[in-house]
Formats: structure tokens, sequence, C-alpha cells
């Protein structure tokens, strides 16, 4: 890109949002800082350089201003995570008036249209087109190792796909061997000298407030209680009979919303309640815990049908700039999933001072 512009040619850089675009035109600032008469236009994110070529930064988060005159190149970086309108409606029509390339660099994203144009360039009879894949491991910049400690934690499928950069069909599910790991037997009592930690998801509106209990050190799920419909002293007071019943060491239960104000009523009454604040950098790691102990059978799972089904149906979107968004499906719960996550996140760090609050 950089040398066809530096040849008088017009290229774009496009990324899929404004942060990424940003980013990408801080780096070609500091790459062009020290070309002699180079003019850069911050308003514009473009820089023209003397032989009358130039390099703009777009996002792709609003095509309509991408339209214009022809390009010499352009580069879509992670593409699979733009409208397939981009490219189709938008960039190729502007390349193809100048007889112009592109590139495509990008995670994969289920098979979207990405792994479409990946499959043009592995045809020996798309002339036009080349396809290349690397793994982390090709990128000399990382330690195998780090790589091989990054895959001990890592659910499979995220592995597979975030690092890997293999192209995965069923993109959107979460939770592997769900049916296999419910083996916890649901007629399970207290019992003395054990310790067992809460996982609570508090009701927000049509939702369910969710307990889960777990035996911190069998790892096995010994009790579920999910209700709704009732006013949060209500609440606090069906809780604090399962902490008289099962005296758990911690209990770690959502801050968010109504949380907090239950966590400190709860801990006023001497309840060894700790709060959880769910964000999307919280709650990426939380549900992946979650995910990885299911899927390595860590963790012995209740055969309740509720939480079988939310399991099982918990869906995953790849974020531009990688990362998932986790959630339940549309007009689904996941009450029983976020209290499961908190009372693992518990089990595996309650003797520490490991914190998301």
């Amino acid at each position: 890109m950089t040398s066809v512009a530096l040849a008088g040619g017009r290229t774009w850089w496009l990324a899929p949002t404004y942060g990424m675009a940003a980013q990408v035109w801080r780096d070609f600032k500091r790459m062009f800082a020290d070309v002699p008469s180079a003019e850069v236009s911050a308003t514009e994110k473009r820089i023209d350089l003397p032989g009358g070529g130039s390099i703009a930064i777009h996002s792709a988060h609003t095509p309509d201003h991408l339209r214009g005159a022809g390009l010499d190149f352009a580069v879509l970086d992670e593409a699979a995570f733009m409208p397939a309108e981009i490219w189709s409606q938008v960039v190729r029509p502007t390349l193809v008036e100048r007889g112009g390339g592109a590139l495509f660099t990008s995670s994969p994203r289920g098979l979207n249209w990405f792994w479409d144009v990946y499959q043009l360039g592995l045809d020996p009879a798309e002339t036009e087109w080349a396809s290349f894949q690397f793994t982390a491991y090709d990128n000399p910049l990382i330690p195998p190792s780090e790589l091989d400690t990054l895959k001990r934690s890592t659910p499979e499928r995220v592995f597979a796909e975030e690092y890997l950069a293999q192209f995965l069909s069923e993109t959107g599910r979460v939770f592997r061997g769900v049916q296999a790991a419910a083996t916890a037997s649901p007629d399970a009592q207290p019992q003395p000298g054990v310790r067992y930690v809460f996982g609570v998801d508090w009701a927000r509106e049509a939702d369910y407030t969710c307990i889960a209990v777990l035996d911190a050190d069998t790892h096995m799920l010994v009790a579920l209680d999910r209700f709704h419909q009732i006013g949060y002293e209500l609440q606090r007071g069906r809780l604090r009979a399962l902490y008289e019943r099962w005296q758990p060491a911690v209990i770690w239960a959502e801050a968010n919303s109504i949380g907090a104000v239950n966590i400190e009523a709860l801990q006023a009454d001497g309840l060894p309640v700790r709060p959880f604040m769910t964000t999307h950098s919280s709650k990426a790691p939380l549900i992946e815990g979650l995910a990885l102990a299911i899927e390595r059978r860590d963790i012995a799972l209740l055969p309740d049908a509720v939480l079988l089904n939310e399991l099982v149906s918990y869906t995953m979107a790849r974020l531009p700039g990688g990362g998932f968004r986790y959630t339940a499906p549309s007009g689904g719960h996941d009450d029983c999933v976020i209290a499961l996550a908190l009372a693992w996140h518990g089990a595996r760090y309650s003797g520490s001072s490991i914190s998301f609050v």
C-alpha cells in the first residue's frame, strides 16, 4: 500500500470501527512524519505525498461517506467484521476504474463473505486472487510458550478461531459438552466441613433471580434456586434461607443494577457477599472460564432442564478488533448461566484477592 502511494497512487485503509481507524491513522502519521513535503490532513485523515499519491484512513461504519473517485489500492483490515456490501458495492467499484488491487486481512468470523473471498484465492481458476493463512504461532514476535499458556486457559473454539485462524461454522456456540457434564446428583444435602460457594444473578424486569450453590472442593453443583416476581426484600430473604442451610464460605453476587442495593443490605446482615461488576472486560473471562470448565469436565452440572437449555442456547458474537460478546439469544434468559459462572469464579478465586469490582 505504501509503495503504491509513494508511486503516485490513491490508496485507502479501511477498518470496521472509528476506534480501529484512529489507531491506524496514528501509525501512518508516525510512519510518514519524516517524509519531505508530505501534507497531513487530520480532519480528513489523509496524507498527501509529493508524487501525487495519497493514503486515506476510513471507517466502514458509514459506507455512504466512502463513495468517490477511483482507487489504486485498498486494504480492508478485519474485513470479516465489515458488511459484505463494503467490498461489493463501495470498494470494488472504485478499484475497477483504475485497475486497482485490494488486500483483505482479518481473523475469521464464521463462514461469512470473508470466507467466500478467501476461497477465491484457493481456486486455481481464479488467477487474480491469492489467499494466505497464518496462525499466531507464525508470528515471530509472539513466543510459542505464551500461546501454549493461552491454549491451556482458553476454550478450544475461541483458541482455534482467534489464534489458529480457523474458519468455524458453529461460531455462535459457547458451551460444549453440556449434557455430558450433567452428572451431579439432584438430591445433594449439606455436608459438614465442605466448602460451598454461591453465585447470584439478580432479577431485572422480566428476568429471574438465580442462586447457584457449588461444592468448591468437588466442583459439583449441589443446588439451584430460580425465582421471579418477588420484591427485593423477599429475594434477600430467600438467599438468607439458602445461606443458613448451606453456610457458604463466600457469595459472589452481580453488582449491576439492583445488585448493589441487595449486596449492601446482605453485607450489613453479616453475610459474606462479594460484588462482581459485570462489564465487557470482566464478563468475557467469567464466561470463558465456565466454558472451559464444562468442556474439560472440571465441573459437574445438575440435570436441570432450564439450566442446560440456557447453556446450550447461549450465544457469542465476534467483536471488531477481537474478543467476543456473550449473551442469551433474543427473548431468552441467562440468569442460570451467570449465577453458575459466578459460583465457578468463586470456587476458583475465593481464596485469593482477585476481584472484578
